[in-house]
């Protein structure tokens, strides 16, 4: 089996690839892996340092919105997983134009090369974001998208197209819908790798407004773990929501934060908050658990222990992703 994993070279998906790689998920042990990736930012050829070896590992630089540079991964492929998207809610406020273009033009270009050539799976990677805020209560799988910012507004667009090649055109697409990430290899742009490796500079760290937000936190393993599951047992035109099960506000987090570093609350600051700054998610993954038996493994006290000692220790992987660019 080929297998196209587009955004591979990112946080999430590169985790994605280097377990397959590796030979941890079982029904992709003897599959060829293709990596298709514009490199932005926040791609990165040293987050698949440990398989760049690997020979059932191939690394196409492109763009999910270059038709003819799909075509020709798609036109050999068996399946895609598609975790490409332009991701920072923050970087959307200031500049929408790159996240509709890639995160739903860049979509629309995939499924037609996957319909054209016959993929016999689809899977979409998307985030809990599409669904809004909600004050108490969780998700299920079938509540109305209600996005807030442009990065989730973008993302919602990607999912309906998704599901529209499904019922339109048969086209055997799954989306799945995850919590925010943590982990190694996360670009530190991010709330969790922004603070630690501030904190290890000894820097302050930026708490928006009261810090009463609250988020669900997943450990990027469990997350791909659970991708896994979806693309190999998940039903066709079905969304799954995977959640890691640990809630906690941003002050919350601050505080574990400033723990496991070493740092007291003098390293904060209080800025303004952001704009349309989401209260609360929550997903209900009833549907995934009893469908497909999956649980989260990775407790969040261990996952964020061993984060911030992965950071501590690679330094030169994230000190130059920090650096200002010149122009």
């Amino acid at each position: 089996m080929r297998i196209v994993v587009t955004g591979g070279a990112g946080f999430i998906g590169s985790h994605f690839v280097r377990e397959a790689a590796a030979g941890r998920y079982p029904s992709l042990a003897d599959a060829h892996i293709v990596v298709l990736d514009k490199l932005t930012y926040a791609g990165n050829r040293a987050n698949l340092a440990p398989v760049a070896n690997s020979p059932r590992l191939t690394f196409v630089e492109g763009d999910i919105r270059d038709a003819a540079t799909v075509d020709a991964v798609a036109a050999r492929a068996d399946q895609i997983v598609h975790f490409a998207a332009e991701s920072h809610v923050d970087r959307s406020i200031t500049g929408a134009a790159d996240f509709v273009l890639t995160n739903v033009a860049g979509t629309q270009t995939l499924l037609d090369a996957a319909l054209r050539h016959g993929i016999e799976r689809f899977v979409h990677v998307s985030t809990d974001e599409v669904y809004g805020s909600i004050e108490e209560g969780s998700w299920p799988e079938e509540h109305p998208l209600e996005p807030n910012s442009p990065y989730s507004a973008s993302k919602a667009g990607s999912d309906l197209l998704a599901r529209a090649y499904h019922r339109t055109h048969g086209l055997e697409v799954l989306i799945t819908r995850c919590s925010n990430n943590y982990g190694p290899y996360q670009h530190p742009e991010k709330v969790i790798p922004l603070f630690v490796t501030n904190l290890l500079d000894g820097k302050p760290v930026p708490l928006y407004g009261d810090g009463t937000n609250m988020r669900d936190w997943l450990h990027v393993d469990d997350h791909c773990r659970a991708v896994e599951l979806v693309r190999t047992r998940g039903r066709p035109g079905e969304v799954y929501n995977i959640g890691g099960g640990t809630e906690l506000t941003n002050r919350q987090l601050t505080t574990e934060l400033l723990a496991a570093c070493g740092a007291s609350w003098a390293s904060v600051e209080h800025v303004e908050d952001r704009l349309g700054h989401d209260l609360r998610y929550s997903v209900d993954t009833t549907k995934i658990r009893n469908e497909l038996g999956y649980v989260p493994r990775i407790p969040f006290e261990r996952g964020l222990a061993d984060t911030v000692a992965w950071y501590r220790a690679n330094r030169a992987w994230w000190e130059p992703l920090k650096r200002p660019v010149a122009v």
